[in-house]
């Protein structure tokens, strides 16, 4: 399969996620509640993060851009114009790190329409979380979307060393409005600015690594009750669940 036909099958698998929710309000409403749910477990795990000069505008670019129940159809629909142009123009490391972003946009959507389906209400609890996440299962697919999110975050440094893929953003600013594209034009610069203000996201992304999956394996085997026993979690991972 070429690159643009695997990003654009990526994307068209998130478009075909909106749709199945858009034919039903049971099934929307708990995606979002579910997403709002993940954004403020985010922002708990990493309050640390959110909390320093360093990483904070990092953590928050994962927190805005990549977590939580923000639509990004519009922009996605942007990715997907440009996507025979950025393959035939671009270097084949930039390809792949869109090519790894759009494949964790599509599992990352796919899993959460699956545990949406799990809920019993349009709200969400640590109890109802839990229940949920265990019963879609799918280790080997939590790993991978853990791997990829680290995968992503280490290509978009390197690429931060880089001054001219910077300059040719900047240079891309114009043409991007003129042409309809400019939301994924501030994506893109938000990303990079992150990244590279950082001045190195080694550190950074061992302890995305690192917290999301002792926070995986805690959720597959956490006993419900333990889920909503308060005291119980304090020092574990699970205590990150709102």
């Amino acid at each position: 399969m070429s690159d643009a036909n695997s990003i654009l099958g990526h994307l068209r698998a998130v478009a075909g996620e909106r749709q199945r929710r858009a034919e039903s309000l049971d099934l929307e409403a708990c995606v979002r509640a579910l997403k709002s749910y993940q954004q403020q477990r985010f922002a708990r795990t990493y309050a640390d993060l959110l909390a320093t000069t360093r990483y904070g505008a990092a953590s928050r670019f994962f927190l805005e851009e990549l977590y939580g129940p923000t639509d990004f159809a519009e922009r996605d629909a942007q990715f997907a114009r440009v996507v025979p142009a950025l393959v035939r123009l671009f270097p084949q490391d930039i390809v792949a790190t869109v090519n790894a972003l759009a494949q964790l946009h599509a599992l990352s959507e796919a899993l959460d329409s699956a545990m949406a389906t799990q809920l019993a209400a349009r709200t969400v609890d640590r109890a109802a979380y839990v229940a949920a996440w265990q019963a879609t299962a799918h280790p080997e697919l939590r790993e991978q979307q853990i791997a990829l999110t680290v995968s992503v975050g280490e290509a978009l440094d390197r690429l931060t060393r880089n001054p001219l893929v910077r300059h040719s953003l900047h240079m891309m600013r114009g043409p991007s409005r003129a042409a309809g594209l400019g939301e994924l034009q501030r994506f893109l610069e938000t990303g990079f600015d992150t990244f590279k203000a950082m001045r190195g996201a080694q550190e950074f992304l061992a302890t995305v690594g690192t917290r999301e999956r002792a926070l995986a394996s805690s959720l597959f085997s956490a006993n419900l009750q333990d889920a909503v026993d308060e005291g119980r979690l304090c020092d574990t991972p699970l205590g990150q669940l709102p």
